[in-house]
């Protein structure tokens, strides 16, 4: 691809074309060195076309229902005059290395929308829930005019917690069936939501619902606000049938006028634009050392003695970087 073609690339980009969008993400999280280039360029003519938006993480154990909330939440949005995008990320095949859920097969609604734009990525070795490129796809959706953009995580899980260094928002998701879950859920997870909700209140759980409100509205007052600002709302919904979605986006609305007039929300991104600097600069610098021939001469039989207990894991990690350093 010539600079042409990136520019032909980045103009249908800004035009809201769905398609070149796509071709765009792919195109950054492409892993080849050729592509990686052409990516830093693609993203160069885009960042100055980037709307104000407004991020949201949502979080939740596998089954809690993310996905239909996100397409009832979605379509909300979309009848309110805003346009949504929705970065899912999926667990990843072993075989094929791909997105083996799928959510635009379970939005299926939300994907007929012309304001709204889906995209299923494979979580590959990422921790936190997330895609490595995830930062990158969020801006170039919001170079493509979407004002609002869902980031849906693989599940809750100890490390899950990288996509609240890449959004304003994080909303965690639970469900009124879990038992013990307010013992069992990870504190940290807790402690980072700005908002939790308890979905699928209706029918039988309806009632189990409001206790799960009633516990965790207790419990995080318990909890050291992290912001002075705002007080994280916990309420019931139900993505099926529709209850409560429109008071979780009231909520969103509230927490984007109070902590954007605060300046926090920018202090955040600001924060988020420093961690993602270093977090690049380690990745491309492990892959250049792993590439490396002197290190990958000595690799193996290093991992073979740290294996069989011959030398020590920091010894082993100091001839690496010898090799790599040429020292």
């Amino acid at each position: 691809m010539n600079a042409t073609d990136i520019q032909k690339l980045a103009g249908a980009v800004r035009d809201g074309d769905r398609r070149a969008l796509g071709r765009a993400i792919t195109l950054v999280e492409s892993i080849r060195d050729d592509h990686r280039e052409q990516a830093e360029r693609l993203q160069e003519a885009l960042l100055p076309h980037r709307v104000d938006s407004i991020r949201v993480g949502i979080s939740g154990v596998p089954g809690v229902g993310k996905s239909t909330f996100i397409e009832a939440l979605g379509q909300h949005v979309i009848e309110k005059g805003r346009r949504v995008a929705v970065l899912a990320v999926d667990p990843s095949s072993k075989l094929s290395g791909g997105s083996i859920l799928g959510d635009k097969t379970r939005m299926e609604t939300l994907t007929r929308q012309p304001d709204a734009f889906i995209r299923p990525s494979p979580a590959g070795t990422t921790l936190g829930g997330v895609a490595r490129r995830t930062r990158e796809a969020i801006s170039i959706c919001e170079a493509a005019r979407y004002d609002v953009v869902l980031v849906e995580t693989v599940g809750v899980g100890q490390s899950e917690t990288a996509v609240k260094e890449m959004t304003d928002m994080f909303v965690l998701l639970l469900s009124p069936a879990g038992g013990d879950e307010l013992q069992g859920m990870k504190k940290g997870i807790v402690e980072l939501a700005d908002m939790i909700l308890v979905n699928k209140a209706d029918g039988e759980f309806e009632t189990s619902a409001r206790h799960a409100v009633s516990d965790y509205r207790s419990a995080i007052h318990l909890l050291r606000p992290a912001s002075p600002n705002w007080q994280v709302p916990v309420a019931a919904c139900s993505a099926l049938s529709g209850m409560g979605i429109d008071e979780a986006w009231t909520h969103v609305e509230d927490y984007e006028t109070t902590l954007g007039d605060s300046g926090e929300i920018a202090q955040r991104r600001a924060e988020q634009a420093r961690s993602w600097l270093w977090s690049e600069v380690g990745d491309t610098l492990l892959e250049r050392l792993k590439a490396h021939p002197d290190v990958r001469s000595v690799l193996s039989g290093l991992e073979d003695q740290v294996v069989h207990g011959t030398t020590t894991p920091a010894a082993a990690a100091r001839r690496v970087l010898q090799a790599f350093l040429g020292a």
